[in-house]
Order: C-alpha cells, then structure tokens, then sequence
C-alpha cells in the first residue's frame, strides 16, 4: 500500500507543472521494480501515471462540453496502455534482466504506437540533471532510471538528489534567438477555423506592433489563421507587404480525406506550409477509424515526418500542443541538430488544470540546448 500512495504522490509532484520538480520522476523505476507482485506493479504503474495526467478529465470536459464521465472514460484508457506495457515486462527477480525489461518498458512507451499516449516518462528530466549537455546527457539519465531498477538505487538516488540540487540553484529556461517572438493571443476557443476579418486584423496589426519593437520572426498560436485558404494566403502576405517580418501560424490545410494541422510561414513574398503536425490530440483531433471505414474528417498522423524545417535561416524543430507532451518528437527532431524549438498551441481547453504548465515544463527539458519560440 505504501508503494501505491509513493508512486501516486510522485506522479503529482514530478508533473505539477514546475520544471525543476521533474526529477522526482526518476523514482518511479524503482517504485516499479520492487513492487511485491505483478499485480502491485500494475497498480504502482496507475498510481503513478493517473496523477500525473490528473488533468485530462477536466481538459476532456472542457473541450466537449461533456460531463466529466467520459473525461474519466478516456483518462483510464490512456492510463491502460501504461500499466499494460509496464506490468507485462515486470520481472520478479531482480538483476540486469530486470533492469533491461524497465529498459524496454521506457522505449515502447516512448513511440508509437504505445508512445501515443506515451506522457509522464521520466526521462524528461533530463533537461533538468544535464542542461546542455544533449544526447550526452539523455544517455546519463537513461542510465541512472536503469540503475533506479537494481540494487544500487540508493546510490542513484543520491546522485539524482545532488544534481538536482545544484541544477535548481543554475538552471536557466532556454532562451529566445534574437529577433523572434511568440504572441500569446489570449484568444483561446475564438481562435478557430474561421476567424472573422476583424480578429484576423488585430492580430496583423499585433504582429506589426512586435515589428516595431525588433521582431523580424513572430509566432502565433495554433489555429490563429484558421483554414488556410488563397484568401487567407493573400491576406496575409498583403498585410505584411512593405516588410521584413515573417509569420509563423497555426493554420488547417482541409483536402477531402481529412486535414493537416500545420505551421505557415508567411512574408511579403511568400506562404507556405512550414509544418505538419506529427502526433496530433488522439480521439478529438487524430481519428484513424474515420479512415478504417470510409469516412474522412479527422486529423492527419505523420508520425515521423518533417521533423526539422528550415526558417529565416534557422533550422527549427516544431512542435504543435500534443506533441509537447511526447517523447519521440522532439527527440527526433533534435536527431537533425536544430537550433530553434518553435513550440505552439491553443491550450484553451486546459483552463482549470495542469496541462498546459506540463507542456511547457516537458518542452524546456526535452531540448535543453535548443533555444525556444514557445
């Protein structure tokens, strides 16, 4: 029992939304690898992951407009997947084969199709112990969460404890590249498919105004230019004739299978798609049983596709809202050396949770070297 209430506590404090408590993740393992029985594995396993996406049934809630049940529906499916992989590949007898299966257990949950809903891995931490230290520094935590499976945990412990400890009097958030911004529009459900004239000029004139102030790249949310349509294309690079500031927006590219929920680049020359998002929000966006039978409208999984771009002479490495709660891609994209992390969303339906603190908090550790459009 006391397991269970260890690994419940641990899910909620590592994924408050504060950065510097994702440390606290990498006692999971160990939670994990001691429990008595399969059985309180499995338990310790939802214990941990239940608190740590405590704000999905809230989130689903907000986003449909329906009770709370069907947010609790869908916040016990995605915590199933967790405790199925992890409880499957749970060893009783300790040693390396314990270690490896826990191994196993973080990679299937870090790509599809299990890293899906793949939230809450510890390894995210990794920005936090190691900032700046890249892939040097994923392969060090790797290798503490492994050892947090063993005998020598303690010792682990110790050496998580005292990073942690020097890394939260140090570490800093990655910084913005000069000349680039992102506008938080403060629009929340209104940013939608079809934004009126009026809302599409006050965030023209918005992007001017950061023009004024030296900005030379601006970002905005997802969903801020809505269906991308010739008008919109038009609109736009009219609105930004006469200058050198280019757009970064979430728009909708709509075809008759379904949609891509993407990033344009807009100039005074030129628009085009910058980006498509990889992993969007499963059952209220990514819907592939519309396809399955015939049907289209849903959003489009790349997977693993386009994960770096190029952008006013940077490579970015994108992220839209969901995403940012994954491992794969910004892992993926930091395997194509980015120097820019353009993170966007349009979060809210996250109003009265965690959520949204979480994406910002997991974005910032996954990329610790890349300088962040957040």
């Amino acid at each position: 029992m006391a397991k269970i209430v260890a690994a419940a506590a641990l899910g909620a404090a590592a994924w408050s939304g504060h950065a510097l408590a994702l440390p606290l993740a990498c006692a999971f393992p160990t939670l994990w690898a001691f429990a008595p029985s399969r059985l309180i594995s499995a338990v310790v396993s939802a214990a941990y992951f239940l608190a740590a996406s405590r704000g999905l049934p809230q989130g689903v809630v907000n986003f449909y407009g329906t009770d709370l049940s069907v947010g609790i529906a869908l916040w016990i499916g995605a915590a199933a997947i967790f405790v199925l992989v992890h409880a499957v590949l749970w060893q009783s007898r300790p040693g390396w084969r314990r270690a490896v299966w826990f191994a196993l257990a973080a990679i299937l949950m870090s790509v599809p199709p299990f890293g899906i809903v793949g939230w809450a891995q510890p390894i995210t931490a990794a920005g936090i112990l190691f900032p700046g230290w890249g892939w040097w520094g994923l392969g060090a935590t790797a290798a503490i969460l492994v050892a947090m499976t063993t005998g020598k945990w303690p010792i682990a412990a110790m050496v998580v404890a005292s990073i942690s400890a020097w890394s939260a009097a140090h570490w800093t958030a990655p910084s913005q590249p000069d000349g680039w911004v992102g506008l938080d529009t403060r629009l929340g459900s209104a940013l939608g498919p079809a934004p009126d004239l009026a809302q599409s000029q006050a965030l023209l004139q918005r992007v001017h105004g950061a023009g004024a102030t030296g900005a030379r790249v601006v970002v905005l949310p997802e969903s801020a230019a809505g269906l991308w349509t010739p008008t919109m294309s038009r609109f736009w690079m009219d609105g930004l004739r006469g200058s050198d500031i280019t757009v970064i927006a979430g728009a909708a590219i709509v075809d008759r299978e379904g949609y891509d929920n993407a990033m344009m680049e807009v100039s005074a020359g030129r628009a085009r798609r910058l980006y498509g998002e990889r992993m969007p929000v499963p059952v209220s966006m990514w819907q592939p049983w519309l396809a399955w039978t015939g049907q289209g409208g849903g959003a489009r999984a790349t997977f693993f596709a386009n994960p770096v771009a190029e952008s006013a002479r940077h490579r970015v490495a994108p992220l839209i809202c969901y995403e940012q709660l994954l491992v794969w891609p910004v892992l993926q994209s930091m395997l194509q050396s980015p120097d820019v992390l353009v993170a966007v969303g349009n979060d809210w339906w996250t109003a009265g949770t965690n959520v949204l603190a979480i994406q910002r908090a997991s974005t910032e550790e996954l990329a610790p070297q890349i300088r962040t459009v957040a």
